[in-house]
């Protein structure tokens, strides 16, 4: 990695350029600097916006950028911010693993860690298009009802449980993205100091979300069939837990999918138990061209409001469409849409409005028909790669759908070392132990092969993880 690629190296160094000249002085031009520090376009414009940002240069569009006028002052003693240390005490939630999902790899990293689909897999034309059309619309730009505008929910409504299924728009929440709506439920479902049950290994971002409401968390194994449902009973009394948070459709970091056989034992522990279920439905319109038809929902089939159910439009969409719903009756409902409100009053109107028109558009059932196929392709391929290049990893059950591999170590080999090393190598992958409480298992690796740019990144990344294992070794 070229760590001289980095946005703070390169914002460092226009700073310099900067102080270095007179105002109103012009700065080299960006194919001349792009050229002489070996950078991207993409990461100088950005250390421009920086420096735009701060007053320190001026852009003007055709012109070049210049250096401002007015250079703020900049105090010459660090400030002493040692009390915060008094001031802040108590745990703090555990998003170590979140912060380094959500981090932009350098210039010449391969991204095998991110959940979110590369650019070329996204349905840009199609986004920006309904993005247009919505703008024009009447009313776009006013308030939108706390819950959500009233088309969006009963669109939900109608992906989530069907045209005939138990739920209507009114049970439908509009919230702001799926780790929002994780938030929110278990916020609304649990006072702190609770217990919640969660799979085990799970998403990082449901312990973070636990973390911050407080919540103890308590793990239930999963295996290749999903979670082990014929210990909710047990756990469900000795904890005194009353909320449930699993992913039954291509599980987060495994991929299991929920048995057949195990769906009705699982409602039938929550129902005995008093307790919701948080389905977490987040890989719906993740499937891949070769799977079968997919089981329906659990929230399809609960006629007393037990299950909790979110869809968000981020994964198959673009990580900046951050659009999702929250569907439950009852008391729930109006649990969750107190603290949804207290949190952050309304989604935005306009992006309610962009994800409606992305959603009833042609152009969009045709995105997901080809992203099917090139995420079968890609599954394929990074399946094939780790074969023939990684045969000292154990590479699990590959489903049909989502956008991960989930793989076993070697022995003498632990997971945050592997993950540092391949970075040395110059490719990002996630280390098992992000997807477990602390003091879980130290030896799996998460490998996502939707945020590469293409097939061909994805066979130089496992190529990288090779030599990164193999130094290990």
């Amino acid at each position: 990695m070229n760590d001289d690629s980095s946005l703070d190296v390169v914002v460092g160094r226009l700073r310099a350029q900067a102080a270095a000249s007179s105002p109103g002085d012009r700065l080299p031009s960006s194919r001349l600097l792009v050229k002489r520090w070996g950078i991207s376009p993409i990461t100088l414009s950005r250390a421009v916006t920086v420096l735009v940002a701060e007053g320190t240069v001026v852009s003007r569009p055709g012109a070049g950028v210049f250096v401002s006028d007015r250079v703020p002052r900049r105090s010459e003693t660090a400030a002493d911010l040692s009390w915060q240390e008094q001031a802040l005490t108590g745990e703090r939630p555990p998003i170590t693993a979140m912060l380094r999902m959500l981090a932009t790899p350098g210039d010449d990293v391969i991204d095998l860690s991110t959940g979110y689909l590369h650019e070329s897999l996204q349905p840009s034309k199609a986004l920006a298009d309904a993005m247009a059309r919505a703008g024009r619309r009447p009313g776009t730009w006013t308030r939108a009802p706390a819950e959500g505008i009233p088309e969006l929910r009963a669109w939900f409504a109608a992906d989530i449980a069907g045209r005939d299924g138990p739920l209507g728009a009114n049970d439908v929440l509009i919230s702001s993205g799926g780790q929002t709506a994780l938030v929110t439920a278990l916020r609304a479902l649990t006072d702190p100091g609770d217990s919640v049950l969660v799979e085990s290994p799970t998403y990082p971002g449901t312990l973070a979300a636990a973390g911050a409401a407080g919540l103890r968390c308590v793990p239930v194994p999963v295996d290749a069939d999903g979670i082990r449902v014929e210990l909710l009973a047990e756990v469900f009394a000795s904890s005194g837990a009353r909320v449930l948070v699993v992913q039954p459709l291509f599980q987060n970091p495994t991929g299991a999918v929920l048995a057949p056989g195990r769906r009705a034992q699982l409602m039938d522990a929550v129902r005995a138990a008093g307790a919701f279920v948080i389905e977490d439905d987040f890989t719906r319109r993740l499937v891949h061209g070769d799977a079968p038809d997919l089981p329906q929902p659990l929230a399809a089939d609960d006629p007393d409001g037990h299950v909790v159910h979110i869809r968000s439009l981020t994964k198959p969409a673009s990580p900046s469409l951050r659009i999702s719903a929250l569907t439950a009756r009852g008391v729930a409902f109006d649990r969750l849409r107190a603290t949804h409100v207290v949190n952050s009053f309304f989604v935005p109107r306009p992006m309610q409005e962009t994800a409606l028109e992305l959603m009833t558009a042609p152009s969009y059932a045709t995105h997901l028909r080809r992203l099917a196929t090139a995420l079968r392709d890609r599954r394929e391929t990074t399946t094939r790669s780790l074969a023939e290049r990684c045969p000292h990893l154990t590479v699990h059950a590959a489903r049909p759908g989502g956008y991960h591999v989930w793989a076993s170590l070697p022995d003498g080999v632990q997971d945050d070392e592997a993950t540092a090393e391949a970075l040395r190598h110059s490719v990002a992958i996630s280390p098992g132990s992000a997807f477990h409480l602390p003091g879980g298992p130290t030896r799996h690796l998460r490998l996502s092969y939707v945020a590469a740019e293409s097939p061909d990144e994805i066979v130089r990344g496992v190529e990288r993880l090779d030599q990164a294992l193999r130094r290990l070794r």
